[in-house]
Formats: C-alpha cells, sequence, structure tokens
C-alpha cells in the first residue's frame, strides 16, 4: 500500500545539505501568525470606531446618555442635562 506524503514528510526529503532550508509556518484555519495579527489589528480598529461611532449617535437617547456615557468622568458634567430650578416655568 503506497501513502502520499504529508508536506512535512516532502519538506523534508526534500531538503539537502547544499540547499535551502525549507520550514512549513504552523496555520490555523488557512491563517499564518502574521496575517492573523494582521486581520486582528483590523477588524479590533473596526470595532473600536463602530463602537465609538454608535454611542455618540445614540447619545440624544436618555437611556444611553444616563448608563453608558455619563459613567465617564469626563463626560459625566458635560452630558448633565437637568432643568435649573430658575428656568423651570412650574
Amino acid at each position: 500500500m503506497v501513502f502520499a506524503p504529508t508536506l512535512r514528510r516532502a519538506a523534508a526529503q526534500a531538503g539537502t545539505a547544499f540547499g535551502p532550508k525549507i520550514a512549513i509556518p504552523p496555520r490555523v484555519a488557512g491563517f499564518d501568525m502574521k496575517s492573523a495579527i494582521n486581520a486582528g489589528t483590523l477588524a479590533a480598529s473596526f470595532g473600536v470606531f463602530a463602537g465609538t461611532a454608535a454611542l455618540f449617535m445614540l447619545g440624544d437617547v436618555p437611556r444611553v446618555r444616563r448608563d453608558i456615557l455619563q459613567q465617564l468622568p469626563f463626560l459625566d458634567n458635560y452630558l448633565d442635562r437637568t432643568i435649573p430650578p430658575e428656568d423651570n416655568p412650574f
């Protein structure tokens, strides 16, 4: 029975003392480490941008403003929209 050589066995058999050293990088789902880091950086950047844009677009919704944005220490006084008693007509 003849078995087809795997890539690692084929690379080990093809190497000679005078030829180039062949090293097969480990891959997971078709990604090696460098392309996985590049894809992860791109996805994280897009996620941060999309989350920030969604928060500031929904910043006028009272629930989002009160529960999320006013919890940040540098935005709590800026987003406080209470009406002063002297401006209240009632």
